[in-house]
């Protein structure tokens, strides 16, 4: 072989990409097979490496060339091997002969020029090879099972002249088996996956602000994590604004939906192709402005209308220093949809004049006044609906309104609310960049029978939060969300929580 390369063979050899983890470990293997045969009884067949080297040179510039205009894949490499040796090795058990070591070396060479190795490397590939396999009778059955073992681990993978330099010194230098040198090659095969492999972009989930979405979003990022390795994040809010982030692509899953809340917004989102609903969330639910507990209308049971906070007797029932004479209603927390909603219909009752709003700051602050309120048996008026934490534990009662029609509520708002049907939502990209995460949120079937349980649950553990909550539910239903998942991605979820990991998407307290 001439000691240096023209530029135009070194622009050629640059420009591959094509060594492949077949034809390492095959090489590989050749020496470690050799260093673990026994000396071979007769002299070992004299060849003329010199010529082979030579040979096998011009032989890579040539595949080179064929090369630069479509790469050719590892599996089309290893086939190309096998189909030179194929013929050779049919029937031999004894030594290789000069042609079966000029075919491998030939198309070793071609590979690791392709990937740009310098003629001093080629050469003492070249050297190394024929050596193995000649100085201590290395079997056509030996190579051929060396071969087979490289291409049946390689597959399509690649890997660079540094992992094969590596691999072949470490391999040459400490005389290692060959099972050592299987595992150093896989393990470099391993390294260039991980590298390889396309890194799937993250998932935001819209975090509103009330426990059931909470809860939900934690079991979502769970499965998508730790089952599909999507890299998930939230976004903590209140309904408006995270229906117009969810709009603007800011986050990319909205666990609850909360129609007819919703409609107009939803309905201009879907219009305008900037929200798609995969399926259900929770089923169906109710809500009301107006509720008061159990106890009160025990001691008052003509209190069963909105028509009735009219009256004065009821009206100061509500009162308080800070209402001016008027029922104090507790309604919808600040920022959800809600909010507009119910102060429509004090309106469209013509309930102005007799009704105080007040708009908790969150979810908490809600509950704690209807919780203080019902441990002291007060009166109590306002919002509230199924899934909330106090509807699942108190015995609450609603106050009769007008019924639901799509005229009313479109226009005045002065009837109930139609039962919630609440929906999960995606933006459109989410459909073609995760499509298995679409699946499992398809299948997705967390209603409120579950969610009465996870309620229960915490009541006889009351530090533990949403995060808690999942893992708990987690841990004991996978009989129900092993259903929404694939059997590769359940398994991988139960390694996880049998381990004790949790998502690295879940908000830090």
């Amino acid at each position: 072989m001439k000691d240096t390369l023209s530029k135009e063979e070194k622009d050629l050899f640059k420009k591959g990409k094509l060594v492949t983890t077949a034809l390492v470990m095959a090489l590989v293997a050749i020496a470690a097979l050799a260093c673990s045969q026994p000396p071979a009884p007769a002299p070992a067949p004299t060849i003329d490496t010199d010529a082979i080297a030579q040979q096998a040179a011009a032989a890579a510039a040539a595949a080179v060339m064929e090369q630069q205009q479509q790469q050719m894949s590892a599996e089309d490499i290893a086939a190309m091997v096998q189909s030179a040796m194929s013929d050779s090795m049919m029937g031999m058990s004894e030594s290789v002969s000069a042609e079966e070591i000029q075919d491998l070396v030939e198309a070793a060479v071609a590979s690791a020029a392709a990937e740009g190795a310098s003629p001093e490397e080629l050469q003492a590939m070249i050297e190394g090879a024929v050596d193995a396999a000649t100085a201590d009778a290395v079997t056509g059955d030996d190579v051929a099972d060396a071969i087979a073992m490289a291409v049946s681990d390689a597959q399509a993978n690649m890997l660079t002249s540094e992992d094969v330099q590596a691999a072949v010194m470490e391999a040459s230098g400490d005389a290692l088996s060959e099972e050592d040198i299987q595992s150093i090659v896989m393990q470099a095969l391993e390294n260039r996956a991980m590298m390889e492999a396309p890194e799937k972009e993250e998932i935001i989930f819209g975090d509103l602000n009330w426990p059931s979405a909470l809860l939900q979003n934690r079991i979502a990022q769970y499965l998508v994590e730790k089952g599909y390795g999507y890299p998930t994040d939230v976004k903590f809010g209140a309904t408006l604004p995270l229906f117009q982030g969810i709009r603007r692509g800011d986050t990319h899953v909205a666990m609850e939906i909360w129609l007819p809340n919703q409609n107009d917004t939803w309905n201009e989102a879907r219009t305008a192709g900037e929200v798609v609903s995969v399926g259900l969330s929770l089923g169906k639910d109710w809500q009301s402005a107006f509720v008061i507990p159990a106890y009160l209308q025990e001691q008052y049971p003509e209190l069963d209308s909105v028509e009735d906070l009219k009256e004065e007797q009821y009206k100061m029932l509500f009162a308080t220093p800070e209402t001016g004479g008027k029922a104090r209603l507790v309604s919808c927390i600040i920022g959800w949809s809600c909010e507009n909603v119910n102060a429509a219909q004090v309106t469209g009752y013509g309930l102005d004049d007799h009704i105080h709003i007040v708009n908790p700051g969150d979810g908490a602050a809600l509950n704690a006044d209807l919780y203080g309120a019902y441990e002291n048996q007060e009166p109590w008026l306002g919002y509230m609906w199924g899934t909330a934490d106090p509807p699942l534990k108190l015995d609450l009662v609603r106050l009769e309104e007008p019924a639901y029609s799509d005229q009313c509520w479109f226009t005045t708002k002065a009837c109930a609310y139609q039962d919630a049907t609440i929906l999960i939502a995606v933006t459109p990209d989410l459909l073609a960049r995760a499509p298995d995460v679409i699946q499992v949120l398809r299948a997705w079937d967390f209603n409120i029978e579950l969610f009465k349980e996870v309620v229960a649950w915490q009541d006889e553990n009351p530090m533990s939060d949403e995060k808690a909550a999942a893992l708990w539910w987690l841990n004991s239903k996978d009989d129900i969300w092993s259903e929404w998942v694939t059997p590769e991605a359940a398994e991988s979820i139960s390694i996880a929580l049998a381990a004790g990991e949790i998502p690295d998407g879940w908000p830090q307290d």
